[in-house]
């Protein structure tokens, strides 16, 4: 047998139980950065890992590309090499009037929009973060808003009509496309995950040209360095992680 897994090339036992995991391969080189001693340890597709420590913790920080099932490979051989703890770095539109451009949101749970979760278990099972881990991330960054997230597979509408007024409506803040799978995996495993999401758009639908998004700005950008500060200190100080 091989020494290492097959899909993001990781070692096959023996990576730090803490986890965080981010979407661009290009991030996950950056977050690198900021770690003491960070050694690439896989690399494959869109899958880049790194190993080092954050204020002396071993870490790992891990991309997983684009959507919910190419997500959930990463998540299964991190957890099958020894992450007990996933914390989800990413990006995300907002639903809510308030929320801003570089503002972090806290994912108290997500709905689960994701195309993939529907094929591990029953739909009616909530996508819930570890409580653990949402309040671990609520005192290191407490001017981040909390609430419930939306995890889409497609990131545009084509034919069909999304439902947004219906989540409007209940109140949901943010759209991203990974989140849920992550949180419905870490239950089915016993697992704890969470995630901090940095706005880089308006997704309600009074912003509906494409054209528009863009979140290569630097609004984005310190919002991102911002929350990578926050998920890493998160990440270390969670109780219980190990």
């Amino acid at each position: 047998m091989s020494d290492v897994l097959p899909i993001t090339k990781i070692p096959r036992h023996g990576l730090p139980p803490r986890a965080l995991v981010v979407g661009d391969p290009d991030r996950a080189t950056a977050v690198a950065g900021s770690l003491t001693d960070a050694v690439l340890v896989g690399q494959n597709r869109e899958y880049r890992s790194y190993t080092g420590t954050w204020k002396g913790v071993p870490v790992v920080v891990s991309s997983h590309g684009v959507g919910g099932p190419g997500a959930l490979c990463q998540f299964g051989e991190l957890a099958e090499a020894g992450v007990r703890t996933f914390l989800r770095l990413g990006t995300a539109g907002s639903l809510a009037e308030g929320i801003t451009d570089g503002d972090l949101v806290i994912a108290e749970a997500a709905v689960r929009d994701d195309g993939v979760t529907q094929q591990l278990i029953h739909p009616e099972y909530p996508a819930f973060a570890t409580p653990e881990l949402v309040v671990a991330l609520s005192r290191v960054a407490p001017e981040a808003h909390r609430g419930v997230v939306w995890t889409r597979a497609a990131f545009s509408p084509l034919v069909l009509t999304l439902p947004m007024a219906e989540y409007l409506a209940a109140r949901v803040i943010a759209i991203e496309m990974e989140l849920s799978t992550l949180l419905v995996f870490a239950a089915l495993r016993g697992l704890r995950a969470g995630g901090v999401l940095v706005i880089d758009g308006d997704a309600r639908p009074e912003h509906p040209d494409p054209s528009a998004y863009d979140p290569h700005r630097d609004v984005v950008a310190e919002g991102v360095a911002r929350a990578t500060r926050v998920a890493l200190d998160a990440l270390i100080d969670v109780e219980g992680a190990e």
